[in-house]
Order: C-alpha cells, then structure tokens, then sequence
C-alpha cells in the first residue's frame, strides 16, 4: 500500500490546489474522467464557446434591424464542434500530461473510493491499487442528474456532459428542465435550427432569478420555444429518434432528440465518504467548515461536492484557500460565499449578485428598488434594444446595495461594478455619484438604475 503525503481526488478545480510550493512533498492526484474536470471537457467553456456561436448567428439574422442586408443559410455542426473540442480537448491532455510530467505528482487514473481514515482503493483499467495519505482534497464535483422515469425508460437521452459533442443536431429537441443549464442550451441549439420545446415543472424559466427577470427572459422567449410550463413528465415511449413525452395534463411533445437538464448531484455518494468519516448534508454535498476542512481529519473539500454555490469560479476561489490552508495549518484562512456573483449566457445575457426581490420580502428586509432600460440609453438606442433593463435593491437610508441584477447584453460585464459594490460595502449614492460613468457606453443602464433608487421616501 502506497503512502502519499497529498492526495487530491479530482483534476477540475482540485487540480489547481497543487503548484510548485508542494514539490517537497509526494503528490497524488486522482481522476475518474476528464483533467479539467467539467467546466473545461463539457461544462462553462464549451457551452460558451456555443452560446458565441449561436450569438454570431442571431446576430447576422437579425441584421436588418440595423438596415444591414445579411442572410444565415444555417450553423455548420460538427465543424463547430469540432473547432470547439479541437482546442479543449488540446487543453486537457496537455494538463494531464504536464502533471504526469511532474516528480513530485502522481496521476491515477480511475475511481477512488474510502475504504477507511484517508485511506483509498482506485480502480483502474490495469486493475485496483490501495493508497494511504497524510491529507486528502476531495474535489470530484458533481454530475447531471437524470429522474428515475428517464433513465428506467430505456430510450436514449443526452445530458450536458454529452449533448455539446453529438454527430448533428435533431430536428426536434425536448429539453426537460427550465435552469441555467436548459437556457444556454436551448439558445444554441435553436440557433443550429432545431425546433425546441422546453418542459418545466414551474410557471416561468430560470426561477431562481430575480422575479422581474425570470418573467421578461420567460415572455421573451416564448416566440423562440415551445412552452410547456408548469407541467411534469409522466411517461416516455416511441423509438430512438422518434420519442414521445407524455406529461401530467394528458399533452404530448414528440421529439427526435430528449436532453435532460434538471439540475446537478454532488458525486459524495460514489467516494463512500461513510468508510473516511466524512459527513455529509442530507442533499449530499460534503459537510465543510470556513476552512473548507470536513469532519475527518486532514480532509478538506472543495468545488460542486460541497460548495453552496456551485460555479466554477466559487470551485476556483475554494481551491486557492484549501491551497494555503493545506500549507499554513496555524494561518487558516476562509472562504466567503455571501457576494458571489452569476451569469447565463443566454441571448439576451444574464448577470446577478446578492439578493432577489423575492428574497428581500422572505426576510422582511426594508428595500427600494432602482431600475433603468437599455432602451434609455444613447447606447441601447444604438443596439436597438428593448429588452434589456437592470435592477438593483438597496436598504433606505443608508443606501446599501442588497442586490442587483441585468438581462441585456454584456450583462456579465456590466454587473462587476455592483459586485465590487456589494463586496466593499460601496453605498448607492456614492457608486453613482462618485465615480465617472463614460457616456455613450452601455455602463449608464447601470449608473441610471442607481439614480433611481428613492432611498429617502417611500415606494
């Protein structure tokens, strides 16, 4: 049985735990699937890398808006997929290769489980080996969950592991589910000219938002997709190629193709954390401290298998304390998740940080809302836009910002200065006030919104 003083379970964001401050001690670095882990192989990048495709060619089809003369004789497939994993898949070796390069790290490759106290059996294509270690990082993510009534059918589905690398795109795409996940997908491949239908158990699209941009992006796109909201899947029949959903109010959608995107499960349970005295929260993600340490000694853990908010760049934040604090055990340091900010790259974009509306009403929090339209300024008048608007909420009287959300382009740009706001306690009157706001760019959507918070009267 092999002794590591460090072993790392997973190579997406558990991978950037090890750098050369560790070359003194003997690494591991275990991975079932892919170096890079989600985010780079079937994740953030990939699915952006589509969603700017999809932007290029909404863009080119909606010229005339413009008075530009332009015409999209469709979105050529498999050379974009190809393009697209070229260069990712490049990415990935390189990075496995680059570690297994490395004296001071070994790379195993396959499952690992606990078989006790930082003690390890990995499963191998070459058969089982057993490990031992002086500390452990479990950072093996998480994976697409798949409801019992569709993976029990028998007839095939895809999920966003495997959807982004299929031959060509189907004529007629159901996809299950009404997230982030189901938004950015459902962009590109009706950009690619599939004819899609969404099927969503809640009344409107991306119901964590916001509530005034869950209702905009939902009518927004309801002249793009076929709706089923509100509405549960109850039965799935026909052939491969040619499916038929049945949901809960006796309608029907026939597709050629079914993509499953009702959200993700942290990988927790296939480590048999039990045997490593690891604990666990009853929806399965691995109990952390602000240390990011779990409840067995000389473990800690990061990323989509135990975070709060699973996003890449939280994964990536939680990786860089785990990194100190793996070094520095008398110099802790934590990992604060209370102003992370999100985006969905749908068209048009979504960006948000802090509270929603919704949740400023759930805690009884006194608020005034500030909001302002692309189509107020000089630049939303050179996009053309009319969609796009952005929100923010702020405590009266002392002005400080409680959340703040974009639907519109460059929204995932536009809302950093409100992240830095929230973050630094910056109040309202004094982001707006202070700073220059250039003029004519897009960032006065932004200043104008919080010109329009009424913090002293009443709304």
């Amino acid at each position: 049985m092999r002794h590591h003083d460090l072993v790392v379970i997973g190579a997406g964001s558990g991978n950037a735990v090890v750098d050369d401050s560790f070359a003194d001690l003997d690494v591991a670095i275990v991975e079932e699937r892919w170096f890079g882990g989600t985010c780079l192989n079937a994740g953030c990048i990939p699915s952006k890398m589509f969603a700017y495709t999809a932007h290029v060619a909404r863009t080119a089809r909606e010229a005339g808006t413009h008075n530009v003369d332009a015409a999209v004789s469709g979105v050529r497939w498999r050379a974009a997929r190809d393009r697209v994993f070229h260069r990712l898949d490049a990415e990935r070796d390189e990075g496995r290769n680059g570690r297994a390069g490395q004296d001071f790290v070994t790379v195993y490759e396959g499952r690992a489980q606990f078989t006790g106290p930082r003690t390890l059996r990995i499963e191998r294509a070459d058969g089982v080996i057993d490990i031992t270690a002086t500390q452990i990082v479990v950072a093996a993510g998480s994976r697409p969950m798949v409801p019992p009534i569709v993976a029990d059918s028998g007839l095939p589905y895809e999920t966003s592991d495997t959807v982004m690398r299929i031959e060509s795109t189907p004529r007629r795409l159901a996809i299950l589910g009404g997230g982030y996940i189901a938004a950015e997908l459902a962009e590109v491949f009706a950009a690619a000219g599939s004819d899609v239908t969404i099927v969503e158990k809640e009344q409107r699209l991306l119901g964590p938002q916001d509530e005034t941009v869950a209702e905009r992006f939902t009518e927004l796109v309801r002249s793009r997709y076929d709706l089923r909201l509100g509405r549960e899947l109850t039965a799935i029949g026909g052939n491969p190629g040619a499916l038929r959903l049945t949901l809960d109010d006796g309608s029907t959608v026939e597709a050629d193709m079914l993509l499953v995107a009702v959200g993700r499960a942290p990988n927790g349970d296939r480590l048999n954390l039990e045997a490593a005295g690891i604990a666990t929260h009853d929806d399965g993600r691995v109990v952390v401290d602000r240390f990011q340490r779990t409840s067995a000694e000389g473990v800690f853990a990061l990323g989509d298998i135990s975070s709060p908010v699973p996003l890449k760049h939280v994964a990536n934040r939680e990786a860089k304390v785990v990194a100190h604090n793996l070094r520095h055990p008398d110099g802790l340091i934590t990992c604060d998740h209370e102003q992370v900010p999100a985006a969905v790259f749908t068209q048009p974009q979504i960006a948000s940080v802090g509270l929603t509306e919704q949740d400023c009403r759930e805690r009884e929090l006194d608020h005034r809302v500030g909001t302002a339209e692309y189509a107020d300024v000089a630049y939303g008048w050179a996009m053309e836009d009319t969609t796009g608007f952005c929100k923010v909420l702020a405590e009266p009287v002392t002005g400080r910002l409680l959340g703040a959300h974009i639907m519109g382009a460059q929204a995932p740009t536009l809302i950093q200065p409100l992240v830095l706001a929230t973050t630094f306690g910056i109040e309202a009157s004094a982001l707006a006030g202070s700073p220059y706001w250039i003029h004519p760019a897009l960032t006065e959507v932004v200043e104008n919104a919080l010109l329009d918070l009424d913090l002293d009267g009443d709304r």
